[in-house]
This record gives structure tokens, sequence and C-alpha cells, in this order.
């Protein structure tokens, strides 16, 4: 099995953060988030939601499980070797690591960067759960195919290389997106940094078509795309601006179809920003989640306070948001508080079914 067995030290529950925070080794937690993670257990605040350096957290509501999985950027502690690790919660509170899902040594076509992955959860006619990790490593872009959540995965190879950047454009082969769309039955894969192009998976959801590739770039974009279908409505979400700078924002732009064009909110295209009098500090590079009960909540990370400059130490929050009667998406106030009230969530995956 390609797992690490947890302790209770990766548990994160309102009882015992204080206590994992300032026992966690320096590769766990560094510098100053020592500091912000105890404050905000000391107040009893619930972002971060675990105790850990991590950013570009990617989320997975299984139906299998009836448990929300995080996928963040981001080692285990005293890790000596990198790759992807999960957290796991059944209420949206309490978290657990669950060790790795994929490690530097089940990679063999490349070796660093590991980056922003993304996960697909696709029940197949023979009734059995698999899982498509879509990843970036050395700035190109692998998936690995598993059938649970945790893993273990089997690493198919890459899927985009620098040979398909759009021509004429800058920027690196970065941060995958998968979207299942529910009107066509069609899977799209997004991808870039500076730059955003989308294709359609084919069938085994491993490869692309390369014939169906096209550059959709928005204004403002940079990095960190996630897309999703509400109302007839197609909506692309992105992130502005370098991760490192205080001004990491989110901006929204919706189309009537998934591979645009899509046009940005006109009243309040940026939905998620800094909030500087309460230390919060370039919030981006998020996941939404939408449960069948009517409640929305937006994960993200953001920035280590206080910021050293430059410094791309960041910390996985969670907070809840609206649409507006017009179907935008209100601006999204982040928070130290988080989410409090924990959520019956396999109560819900089961409505699913």
């Amino acid at each position: 099995m390609n797992r690490f067995e947890p302790t209770n030290l990766y548990k994160s529950t309102r009882r015992n953060f204080l206590k994992v925070a300032l026992c966690a080794s320096t590769s766990f937690l560094i510098g100053d988030s020592i500091t912000s993670a105890a404050y905000s257990a000391e107040k009893n605040f619930h972002n971060p939601i675990f105790p850990a350096i991590a950013a570009d957290p990617e989320v997975l509501f299984s139906q299998k499980t009836g448990r929300v999985y995080i996928y963040p950027t981001g080692n285990l502690p005293g890790a000596k070797e990198p790759g992807f690790t999960v957290w796991s919660s059944d209420n949206l509170v309490d978290w657990q690591c669950e060790g790795y899902v994929l490690r530097k040594s089940d990679i063999h076509w490349e070796n660093c960067k590991f980056w922003a992955p993304s996960i697909l959860e696709r029940k197949g006619d023979d009734g059995v759960y698999r899982y498509y990790f879509y990843y970036c490593a050395n700035e190109k872009i692998g998936v690995a195919v598993g059938e649970d959540p945790v893993g273990p995965f089997v690493d198919v190879g890459e899927i985009i290389g620098h040979d398909l950047r759009p021509q004429g454009r800058g920027g690196v082969e970065i941060d995958p997106f998968v979207f299942a769309d529910p009107v066509s039955g069609k899977t799209y894969l997004y991808w870039g940094n500076s730059y955003l192009c989308v294709a359609e998976l084919d069938a085994s959801l491993t490869a692309i078509k390369k014939e169906t590739i096209r550059d959709i770039t928005p204004e403002n974009f940079f990095e960190g795309t996630y897309v999703f279908y509400r109302n007839g409505q197609y909506y692309l979400t992105w992130s502005k601006n370098p991760t490192w700078d205080p001004n990491y924002e989110v901006w929204c732009a919706t189309s009537n179809s998934p591979l645009g064009p899509f046009t940005r909110q006109e009243k309040t295209p940026v939905i998620l920003s800094k909030r500087p009098e309460k230390n919060i500090l370039g919030p981006g590079h998020h996941s939404f989640l939408f449960l069948p009960n009517g409640e929305n909540y937006i994960f993200y990370h953001r920035l280590v306070v206080p910021h050293k400059d430059q410094s791309y130490s960041r910390q996985v929050c969670l907070d809840r948001f609206e649409f507006a009667t017009d179907g935008s998406i209100m601006p999204i106030e982040p928070t130290h508080e988080g989410i409090s009230k924990p959520v019956d969530l396999k109560s819900l995956a089961s409505s699913l079914q």
C-alpha cells in the first residue's frame, strides 16, 4: 500500500489544535506559522482548518465514503520524500491527515515541483468507484488512477507537456482542473499559468483529445482555475497576481458553454480578496463545495501572517459563501472563525446515491 499511516499527531480538532500546533516539527509548522496557528487555537478560531503549511486545496466530496477530502500542495511533517497528501473530514470541522496518495518514488517521468492536484470520482458500469488524480510535476501535468480517495494511486504518466503551450503565450503548464459537464456528459481538463487552455479528455480520462485544445484565457488571468455549472451557466473562477503577493485574489466570469467565451461578473468580478485589517492576505487558489442541503463552501489558501516578502508559506482555510438572486457569486468574506458547526456529510452523501 502506498500509504503513510497517520497518528493522533495529525488529527486536527478543536480540542487538540493548539497542542498539535505547538508540538509539530518545523517542517510542518515553520517560523511565523506557529504563532498564527497557536493564536487561532487560543481564540477558538477554525481557520486554518489544519495545522500545516499547505496551499492550493482541491476538494472532493466522495459519494463512496461520505467524507470530504482535501488534496493540497504540501508535504507530511519531517518527510524525506516529496509528494501529494490528503486530509479528510466527515463534518467539515475535524480534519485528519490520511497520509500520502502519491510519492516522488511513484512518479517515474519527473522528480520535482509537485503542485496543485485535481481529482475526479467516477463510478463505472461495473459499480466500482475510480479516482483520476491530475497533478503538476516540474511544471507539466500528469495523471494517476486509484480505487479509493486516499489511494494508492498508480501513475499513468505525462498528459500535458510544454509542447502544448499555445503559440506566443508565456507561462507554464500547471494547475490542472478536471470538470465533468453534466449537460453534454463530456469531461474537460483546464490548465495553465499566465494563460488558460481547455481540452476534452478521452474515454479513458487519462489522455486529452489534442484536436480539441482551445485557448480561452480571460483578462486578468494568472492561475488556479475552477469551473462549475449552475442553473444554465458555466462559472469560471481563477486567481490573479503571483501567489506570494498579498493582493492574490479570486475572479469570476460566466458563459453558456464550458469552452467560453467567459464574461466577467459585471458588479463583483473579484469575489475573494485580502482583508488587511484582519491580517488576512493573499486569499486564493480555491475549490468550491456545493452540498445537497444548499450550503456552499470555499476552500482556499492564504498567506501566513506576519508575511515575509515573496514568502510562499500558506495555510488552508474554509468559509461559507452565497449566490445573489441574479446568479452571481456574492463577495466572500474570508475569516479566522471559519466553520464551527459540524455538518453531517455522510447523510448528505447518501442522499446523492
